[in-house]
């Protein structure tokens, strides 16, 4: 996979994981474990997304 793949990739799932996030967040009872647990992953990968950018 070239690095190109890699960021593309990975900010799809980024994106993924943001539509997760609004999605509980609507929900009339969110599930804040949820919730944390996707802000997380988000937040690996923009930790990985800016490592692979420099």
């Amino acid at each position: 996979m070239s690095v190109d793949e890699r960021i593309d990739a990975l900010k799809a799932k980024h994106q993924a994981l943001e539509i997760a996030i609004e999605e509980e967040n609507s929900r009339p009872l969110p599930d804040d474990v949820a919730i944390v647990d996707l802000k997380k992953q988000k937040l690996r990968i923009k930790d990985e997304l800016s490592a692979i950018s420099g």
